[in-house]
């Protein structure tokens, strides 16, 4: 046995422990600011609380996909629209413009590769931290 610490990310969560959305959620108290809950090889799993208008972006190298825990979510595409309610989901295709929106706040569950920035290659006050933990 050696006395060598774990490693931080192991050492943040315990081994064996489900991963509880509405605990995670109600220690969220920003909108548009995601918290990633795990991650799995390079992809990480982030919860987020929503209300408003996004911004128009693309994630040119990556898919996205969101999960409504709560809500009613409307992703606007250049084109259409898709309206996802709580227990629905729908993956962005890489490089299609889109635009989240919530009339009221919707929580969800956001798939993406480590390090994607939330507003692709845009810049605004939505824009978030990546790589914070809850």
């Amino acid at each position: 046995m050696s006395n060598t610490p774990a490693p931080a990310s192991t050492a943040l969560h315990a081994p064996y422990r489900a991963i509880n959305f509405a605990e995670k959620l109600a220690l969220i108290h920003d909108q548009w600011q995601q918290r990633v809950v795990a991650e799995m090889n390079d992809y990480q799993f982030k919860v987020v609380k929503i209300e408003g208008d996004f911004v128009w972006h693309e994630h040119a190298e990556t898919d996205e996909t969101f999960i409504v825990l709560d809500g009613h979510l409307r992703i606007d595409f250049r084109d259409g629209a898709v309206h996802l309610s709580a227990g629905e989901m729908f993956v962005v295709p890489r490089g299609k413009e889109h635009k989240p929106y919530a009339e009221k706040e919707v929580q969800m569950l956001v798939i993406e590769p480590r390090g994607v920035r939330n507003t692709g290659g845009e810049e605004s006050e939505r824009t978030a931290k990546n790589d914070l933990w809850i």
